[in-house]
């Protein structure tokens, strides 16, 4: 059981991003954040899947995340609220709290931590919405799935560094700084 684990930075292969935000500048306000699926497979990598439980409260609105402690022999509980998504409501509220409870025990609590992301955005990866006033989003050719991300983290697992490249290999974000690379 590795406690201390669940609070270590999650890859940056873990952290998905998306767009909250495209302003009258074209510049995209990009959202860092994790999935469930991330705070699962962390509990089961550093407790064991016997040893960590979800119980959703309140219509779902709550989720308590407990983790045995075989030195005692009770269960820990940490719980958190949640709000619905857009898409599945009654899901994404479940899964929202879920994910909350699981920053309690410092699953990601990192991305509290990450810089402002805005990209400016190429001509061809925006659309003009609007018709009274403009307004953007983005087009096709803007795909953040395929672009590719890396941090660093100092000896306190506090962020130092951010950056990322499009598919083409162009770099558009960069905040911090990366340790050298010895040779």
């Amino acid at each position: 059981m590795d406690i201390k684990g669940l609070s270590k930075p999650l890859s940056v292969n873990d952290i998905e991003f998306r767009v909250q935000s495209i302003n009258n500048g074209k510049y995209a306000t990009i959202l860092a954040y994790k999935n469930a699926r991330v705070d699962m497979q962390r509990l089961d990598d550093c407790l064991g899947a016997l040893y960590w439980k979800r119980e959703h409260l309140k219509d779902n609105h709550n989720c308590m995340v407990s983790i045995f402690d075989p030195a005692y022999n009770h269960w820990v509980s940490k719980e958190d609220t949640g709000t619905e998504s857009m898409a599945e409501k009654e899901k994404g509220l479940a899964s929202d709290s879920f994910k909350r409870a699981c920053f309690n025990w410092g699953i990601g609590r990192e991305l509290y931590d990450y810089p402002f992301i805005s990209i400016k955005l190429n001509d061809d990866e925006i659309q003009e919405t609007g018709k009274q006033k403009p307004k953007y989003r983005t087009s096709f050719n803007f795909d953040l799935k395929k672009w590719k991300w890396i941090s660093s983290f100092d000896e306190n697992n506090k962020i130092q560094g951010l950056a990322c490249k499009d598919q083409n290999g162009n770099v558009r974000f960069k905040w911090g700084e990366f340790p050298s690379k010895s040779k």
